[in-house]
């Protein structure tokens, strides 16, 4: 039988695509690019330096870091090797990070710097099968457990190429090759299991599905821990051949100067990242006066006839087709140009709810942006809208090759290639998500008439309340952050007799308010913006929602949910249950009397 994995398509591309450019790296002024042959053997020298220190098969390594060549390169290593990688977010507390390296018994890790090392280095005596740590380039430690980046590849040096022809060779479709450790909203994270044929079956869908070439690229930004940005950076790049670019250190401050540069043709990102998009071009257009204004507003209209023709699979034609280009040419392009995606043919979001607004906006300017539902269990797609095929507020269609159906009480079940193998070392959590040859994905979700699926919320987060009615916070979330100046909403209720909400601001947009406003003080109590907010509530929500499920109080908090505080996980999702003890006061004071 013939094996297809990452690492023989990674073989082919170092063979037939040997002088393109695999992946580019930002230096001071421009660009540098790294070749399929110089990709192909910096992965076979990182795996012969593994094999140095008695890597052996069936064994894990760990990635602590920022995105950077050298996290993709030692998890290929890893494989090459005969193992599996493991990534850890970078913002995890040692104790996080003591418990993925632990638990997934890996005998080396790659981190990024210093401050990434002393997380191990405080754990360290609660690690007892950690052999060798590895620094990633412009790092130096002097310690005995740890190597420098050229002083690791040159461990490799009389490592024959046949032996890792050998371990290339031994690979097996069924074998272990990525443990994604879910992000722990509630207890302790759990180590997904994924197959190189789970892999390989989702990389090879994805091109086939977007018509993926090795001409498309891709900005790798967001945590490489993530399954999502595994795909896209690792996995799917290699099986077709397009180039990666590694994004600065810095995201918050690069991004849109990156994207600029790079203008991508495949985007992914998280609603946080389109949300902040989207606020930016509106407060441009908000600048415009007089015809500028008047020709703004006149090409959205235009966007939307055009976008909601698109989303039917259709194109427009006589009058509109012509008032479109025109709107392409003096408004839309230049929306495109000032965000990087001019050459964006597939943009998604995923991993977390997104307002249908949003998507809305960005259709109606003629950035293709479709919503992706999915989970790490599944190699991150499980069901996508489509460019023919698009219901703003659904997402989407299942994959073709899966069944997607639904349990009688609604929650989603998952059938296909990418069904992963079940959760490191739990046999528990493993029969509870897989049994009846499905994944049972803790997802509520309904289906249309034309099998467009909407996700309702988490069976977990159903809110009870104390008279008895079952409550899915999600939509109702999602339709308070459509408040302007809203940057969070965590509904409350379980067991309570009305729902209430905690809400947090933007800060840009929050400012802006007060400054507009004259508001000296401070934001989340002034009686102007609690004034705003509840009329937001009144309008955006509770005139759409039953009346159990109307916000009936709210509290401003004074800061927003963080990672650092431990309301939110790494793929900015919600730990309610941290929420709830952070904010403790707050939510009683909604109830008292």
């Amino acid at each position: 039988m013939t094996v297809d994995t990452v690492l023989h398509r990674l073989h082919e591309n170092g063979r037939s695509r040997a002088n393109a450019p695999a992946y580019y790296i930002r230096t001071k002024d421009h660009w540098v690019p790294t070749t399929w042959k110089e990709f192909l053997d910096e992965v076979r020298q990182a795996a012969k330096a593994l094999v140095t220190l008695g890597f052996e098969r069936g064994q894990g390594i760990c990635i602590l870091g920022f995105n950077r060549p050298e996290w993709t390169i030692f998890d290929l290593a890893g494989l090459l090797a005969g193992g599996h990688g493991t990534g850890i977010y970078t913002s995890n507390s040692p104790e996080e990070v003591q418990y993925i390296v632990d638990h997934s018994e890996a005998p080396i890790v790659l981190v990024e710097n210093e401050d990434q090392w002393q997380k191990i280095n405080k754990m360290r005596d609660q690690l007892p099968k950690l052999k060798k740590v590895i620094l990633m380039k412009g790092a130096s430690v002097d310690d005995p457990l740890v190597l420098g980046w050229e002083e690791f590849l040159a461990l490799g040096a009389d490592v024959s190429d046949e032996e890792i022809d050998r371990r290339l060779n031994s690979l097996e479709p069924d074998q272990l090759a990525q443990l994604i450790y879910t992000s722990g909203t509630t207890g302790s994270p759990k180590g997904v299991m994924l197959s190189h044929n789970n892999i390989m079956w989702t990389a090879n869908m994805a091109i086939d599905l977007l018509g993926i070439t090795a001409s498309d690229s891709e900005l790798s930004y967001l945590p490489l821990s993530h399954i999502a940005e595994q795909m896209f950076t690792i996995h799917t790049s290699v099986a077709s051949g397009y180039q990666v670019y590694y994004a600065q250190y810095s995201p918050q401050e690069h991004l849109n100067a990156n994207f600029k540069e790079v203008k991508p043709t495949i985007v992914f990102g998280v609603p946080r990242i389109w949300e902040k998009f989207r606020d930016g071009v509106q407060a441009n257009m908000a600048t415009a006066t007089g015809i500028k204004a008047k020709i703004a507003q006149w090409a959205l209209g235009v966007g939307e006839k055009e976008s909601a023709l698109r989303r039917q699979g259709k194109k427009p034609t006589g009058l509109l087709k012509t008032q479109f280009n025109l709107a392409e040419k003096l408004v839309f392009s230049k929306v495109k140009e000032g965000l990087g995606l001019e050459r964006a043919r597939f943009c998604i979001t995923a991993a977390a709810p997104i307002s249908p607004d949003i998507i809305e906006f960005f259709n109606s300017v003629n950035i293709p942006l479709f919503e992706l539902y999915g989970q790490s269990e599944d190699c991150g797609p499980t069901t996508t809208n489509l460019p023919h095929a698009n219901k703003i507020g659904t997402v989407g269609l299942e994959l073709p090759g899966t069944k997607v159906t639904l349990d009688e009480d609604g929650e989603i079940m998952v059938e296909g290639p990418h069904v992963f193998q079940g959760y490191f070392k739990d046999p528990a959590a493993t029969e509870e998500a897989l049994y009846d040859g499905r994944l049972h994905s803790g997802d509520l979700g309904q289906f249309d008439e034309d099998g467009f699926l909407t996700i309702v919320g988490r069976k977990k987060e159903i809110i009870i309340t104390s008279g008895g009615k079952n409550i899915a916070p999600k939509n109702i979330e999602t339709a308070l952050k459509n408040i302007p100046l809203v940057s969070q909403a965590v509904v409350i209720g379980e067991k309570r007799r009305y729902i209430t909400a905690l809400i947090t601001l933007d800060p840009d947009a929050a400012q802006k308010f007060a400054d507009e406003n004259r508001i000296t003080g401070t934001l989340h109590d002034d009686p102007k913006m609690i004034a705003f907010i509840q009329k937001g509530i009144d309008e955006k929500v509770n005139s759409h929602f039953a009346r159990v499920e109307q916000v009936r109080d709210f509290r401003i908090l004074p800061r927003d949910f963080t990672v650092e505080d431990g309301e939110l996980t790494p793929t900015l999702k919600i730990k309610r249950r941290i929420v709830n003890k952070n904010f403790e006061g707050e939510i009683e004071s909604m109830y008292e009397g």
